[in-house]
């Protein structure tokens, strides 16, 4: 099951294939000027990718006097990728082209109280069984998980919400179960790349990503790739304090974002000032994700104690968003994950207005402040994306 692209290697190749693949049209003049390789070079390198089938030509292009130029497009059917989010709550597969686009997509609950080992099991069975739905099984390129982290350098993870997950060797028993090659990623760090991916031209090379799921996690993008610090676990935007006298928090600090905006966070919050009972809200359950969304849908509708809810979360958001960008100075921050939809528009709202009031750099220039292109299903998008990064992109993988 699956394929390999090794044999695509080579960094001038991969930046071509990166520069069509970003662009809604391109010709063999425009990707010299923007690789920097020489027209000859590009030209056999075009032809090895059409003679493999990852780009194809599509028509001529607008002539400025003199024969039009042939368009090149990524041929995005040529090959697939899977993505696994394991969350929690819940765990999603999708199956996605070369463009980030989803073919196949399937959720169900995370049965972690049955710990690490059963869990394994139902994973790679739901992997077997999606790659069956894919539209080419044989051209499966490998398979990429996002888990909460933290993640050691040997694709072993203690994901902090799940019990019993402590230095499970994730990578290693998947790519046995499953037969495909394993890329593993912290989700934030996933749905950044997955963005980055799917948005191509409609996305800065230098991006921060705030992520909510059930947690609130993060990632840099910074001149064309992707930061992950020493350790792989940077970007840890959930744990910037906003309010050093605030709710106490596991990580061993107060107050920090992710006390205010994760989801059993603002369930919580919003069945105290009910009147309700808060502490039934525990992170991860399926009724505290329930409770949440119906939270946010009553925002949405106007409810005046979600509003009250989300308009502090949204606060909280705003005070974090300002640090942040006076720290790394980018022109794009996106929002994302399963916990931003019905509310996307208050928190980019709370989050505009923060940076523009009080961001040092606001003289200088205004940061867009955006909801994902790829949607709730951001973690398994970006999974996906890091089986296709990694096989042939020069700028956003590693550092």
């Amino acid at each position: 099951m699956g394929t390999n692209l090794a044999w695509l290697g080579g960094l001038n190749q991969s930046r071509v294939l990166d520069a069509v693949r970003s662009a809604d049209g391109i010709s063999r003049v425009e990707l010299a000027a923007q690789t920097g390789l020489t027209a000859q070079t590009v030209s056999n390198i075009v032809r090895r990718l059409l003679e493999d089938g990852l780009v194809r030509e599509d028509g001529r292009a607008t002539s400025r006097g003199g024969k039009r130029a042939t368009v090149l497009r990524l041929n995005a059917d040529a090959y697939y990728a899977v993505g696994m989010h394991i969350d929690p709550a819940s765990t999603t597969l999708v199956v996605t082209d070369l463009a980030g686009h989803v073919v196949a997509r399937t959720r169900r609950r995370t049965p972690s109280s049955q710990g690490p080992g059963r869990v394994i099991d139902a994973l790679c069975r739901s992997v077997r069984a999606i790659v069956e739905e894919a539209p080419a099984p044989d051209r499966i390129l490998g398979l990429g998980v996002a888990t909460p982290g933290p993640i050691d350098t040997s694709g072993a993870v203690t994901p902090p919400h799940l019990p019993g997950w402590r230095s499970v060797p994730l990578r290693e028993v998947l790519e046995e179960g499953t037969g495909l090659t394993t890329v593993l990623d912290n989700d934030a760090t996933a749905a950044t790349i997955g963005e980055r991916w799917a948005g191509a031209e409609r996305r800065s090379s230098d991006m921060a990503f705030v992520y909510v799921g059930t947690g609130v996690g993060g990632g840099f993008v910074l001149d064309g790739r992707v930061y992950r610090g020493g350790s792989g676990n940077a970007a840890e935007i959930g744990h910037l304090v906003v309010d050093p006298r605030g709710p106490e928090c596991p990580c061993g600090s107060r107050g920090c974002l992710e006390t205010y905006l994760a989801p059993h966070a603002v369930a919580a919050e919003a069945a105290r000032r009910r009147g309700e009972d808060a502490a039934s809200y525990e992170r991860g359950q399926a009724r505290t994700v329930a409770a949440y969304r119906r939270v946010c849908r009553e925002a949405r509708s106007g409810d005046p104690v979600a509003l009250e809810v989300i308009g502090e979360a949204g606060r909280r958001l705003g005070d974090a968003g300002t640090a942040l960008l006076n720290i790394i100075d980018v022109p794009l921050l996106v929002l994302g994950g399963w916990g931003v939809p019905h509310v996307g528009g208050l928190y980019r709202e709370a989050l505009s207005g923060a940076i523009a009031e009080r961001t040092l750099a606001r003289g200088v220039r205004r940061v867009r402040v955006e909801t994902s292109v790829i949607g709730e299903d951001a973690g398994a998008i970006g999974a996906a994306s890091l089986v296709l990064h990694s096989s042939y992109s020069p700028t956003v993988g590693g550092v």
